[in-house]
């Protein structure tokens, strides 16, 4: 029996890879049903099954009342039997006897057989939930099982099947059966029928995560994704930048000769793929995401009706390329940097300038300026229009006209700014104070909200508030964001008055537990105690310090200066008395000087030698040193200078 039993416990663990306790706890409810089954017992009778799993023995027991006299076996007890499992037990107490029958009968066992695989099937079920919704955002791998109108269903890992739609599916792709495909866990639901696991290949984490494969950079950090837009099947661009210097991010995306990039080409069903590198300028960032256009200027106007507008000014040729098959070019470069492009010509550039100088009553004193250019450019345009060609030189003087106007048009005056700072202090007002340091995936909001404002350049909590404030449409224009996560954030702007109360009230607070309770730090109760022990010394501080004696005049040393013990040498009396003056002790330190000797080069008249040079018959001067030495003679108060000779001996003498 126990081998048996042993056998087909761990073939239904390896078979459904579940926990061992699951399976234990499936075979226990099991028995406890089969038990009711065979009893007919009722439903509201507490019942328990126990399985040895050394022996794969069984073990019912049932809750029964005690009495005297049974008269009924599935719901009551004798005392003595009773106490056979609780020694405490007494007349009318609910006890749980064991109540194993010796045989459950074909139904019964039938029933136990239904609630193992249900049970099993629940545990199944429960795992692949767990398992997948942690795999949200990242690549899986399946096999196709079949196809049909509404899509594909793909045979996953432990027994999974996912779902995946035709508009998550790239356009113009064909799967059949056995195929294997690699797609992202856009979301995971749990149904009746278990768990629903929707796949895609169109989401732009799927691009995302095929970098990350492919690109070592990226999955090490070194390179980062700063932003990722992208029609499926069609074209995609991708914005990143480099963490560390000397790095070439868009070198490490395409690879050397283009291996790595051609690799998610493939993958993605030939989509072309524009890989560019993000700047912190906006300007600059502009004029690269358009490419593989070249641009003559970009001109941005951050305070446009519409939101952030830039003007891109571009040569004639380069129009097509820079907007792109039915504006496709543009339509990703604005997703891409966030900013509404709009797309010009030189020549049309040129033409609205004229126009806004002629017509614009704030730029009339410009216009006096520019009336010599302003002819000429009537002319060139004129010339063009009647199919004349224009040389460089021409172009250049387009291009700078345009870029003159458009900088100055974009120059407010001081009362729209002002009106505009005023704006944003009025709405930074209704902002609580944390949505300022909150960032953006800190927020409550969904997880997969958070990160598409993310990639839409929204840092902060406050940011996106602002944002909200001023262009909503603005936030339900990016990609990834609908009802549900708009109503989202709808609900955070909505809840904005009771926060910044909240807050308000918690600084009120704080600022008032401040103000009535000052604290001193030490050092100042210290000094303070101090000044109230000792208040003459505040008074000795106050006075002016006595004038120190005149060097000249000196000869006898003050009471109030110490001379230093160690020996000194000085050129003159001047650096004998700065010596002297430089410490001054107090008047009971001064009996405590000993007697100071100092050795002081004494230089005397200059004795000319009257030897003159044998050869030269030149006289020499030579100078006679003789030392001195300085004592202080403490009794009689004075300096006694001592001269020192050299004998012959080489001995000295005083």
């Amino acid at each position: 029996m126990r081998n048996e039993f042993t056998l087909a416990f761990n073939e239904v663990l390896e078979e459904k890879g579940l926990p061992r306790e699951i399976i234990i706890k499936a075979l226990e409810s099991a028995m406890a049903s089969a038990y009711r089954r065979s009893v007919n017992a009722s439903t509201a009778q507490v019942i328990d099954g126990k399985v040895d799993m050394e022996t794969g023995k069984v073990t019912i027991f049932a809750e029964k009342e005690v009495v005297e006299d049974v008269q009924d076996e599935r719901t009551e007890v004798t005392l003595e039997e009773a106490r056979k499992f609780n020694p405490e037990a007494e007349l009318g107490m609910m006890v749980s006897v064991e109540s194993t029958p010796k045989n459950f009968g074909r139904v019964a066992a039938q029933t136990a057989r239904q609630v193992i695989q249900q049970r099993i099937r629940d545990a199944e079920r429960q795992a692949q939930l767990d398992h997948y919704a942690d795999q949200i955002g990242e690549i899986i791998s399946g096999v196709v099982q079949a196809s049909n109108a509404q899509g594909l269903t793909i045979g996953l890992d432990m027994k999974a099947e996912g779902t995946m739609l035709r508009k998550d599916m790239i356009p113009g792709e064909r799967f059949h059966v056995h195929d294997r495909v690699r797609a992202l866990v856009a979301e995971v639901k749990d149904s009746n029928r278990g768990p629903q696991i929707l796949l895609s290949r169109t989401h732009r984490n799927f691009l995302r995560r095929l970098l990350e494969t492919e690109v070592p950079e990226i999955y090490h950090g070194i390179v980062e994704i700063r932003s990722i837009t992208r029609e499926p099947g069609q074209r995609a661009k991708v914005a990143v930048s480099a963490t560390q210097s000397g790095i070439d991010p868009v070198g490490a995306c395409v690879g050397l000769r283009g291996v790595r990039i051609q690799a998610i080409v493939r993958e993605l069903h030939d989509e072309k793929i524009d890989v560019i590198e993000w700047h912190q300028d906006p300007s600059q960032f502009i004029a690269r995401a358009v490419s593989p256009a070249k641009v003559s200027g970009v001109y941005l106007n951050e305070y446009s009706e519409g939101g952030k507008t830039a003007t891109v000014v571009v040569p004639e040729d380069q129009l097509s390329l820079a907007i792109g098959r039915d504006g496709q070019n543009a339509r990703l470069a604005a997703k891409l940097t966030g900013w509404r492009i709009d797309i010009k010509s030189i020549q049309e550039a040129s033409s609205d300038a004229l126009y806004r100088l002629q017509k614009d009553t704030g730029l009339v004193e410009m216009a006096t300026n520019e009336k010599e250019n302003m002819v000429k450019v009537e002319e060139l345009l004129a010339k063009k229009s009647g199919g004349g060609i224009l040389n460089m030189e021409s172009y250049d003087f387009l291009i700078k006209f345009v870029e003159r106007v458009e900088t100055r048009t974009f120059i407010r005056s001081k009362a729209d700014e002002e009106a505009e700072r005023k704006k944003m202090e009025s709405l930074k007002a209704q902002i609580p104070p944390s949505f300022f340091d909150t960032t953006i995936l800190d927020s409550t909001l969904p997880e997969h909200v958070n990160y598409i404002l993310q990639e839409a350049g929204y840092i902060t909590l406050a940011e996106l508030v602002t944002k909200m404030l001023q262009a909503p449409d603005d936030i339900l224009r990016l990609n990834g964001i609908g009802p549900k996560a708009m109503k989202s954030i709808q609900d955070l702007m909505e809840s904005l008055p009771d926060l910044r109360a909240a807050e308000e009230v918690k600084v009120s607070v704080e600022a008032k537990e401040t103000i009535e309770e000052p604290v001193l730090s030490e050092e100042i109760v210290e000094v303070s105690e101090i000044i109230q022990e000792t208040p003459e010394a505040v008074e000795t501080i106050e006075e002016e310090p006595e004038p120190l004696p005149d060097v000249d005049s000196l000869e006898t040393i003050p009471e109030d200066v110490e001379i230093e013990t160690d020996e000194l040498v000085v050129e003159d009396k001047a650096k004998v008395a700065e010596v002297i003056q430089e410490e001054e002790l107090s008047f009971d330190e001064l009996f405590a000087l000993q007697t100071t000797t100092l050795d002081i080069p004494f230089v005397e008249d200059d004795e000319e030698d009257t030897s003159g040079d044998s050869k030269t018959g030149k006289k020499k001067d030579k100078k006679k040193k003789r030392h001195v030495k300085v004592e202080y003679d403490d009794e009689e108060d004075v300096l006694i200078y001592r001269k020192i000779h050299k004998r012959e001996d080489g001995m000295d003498w005083e």
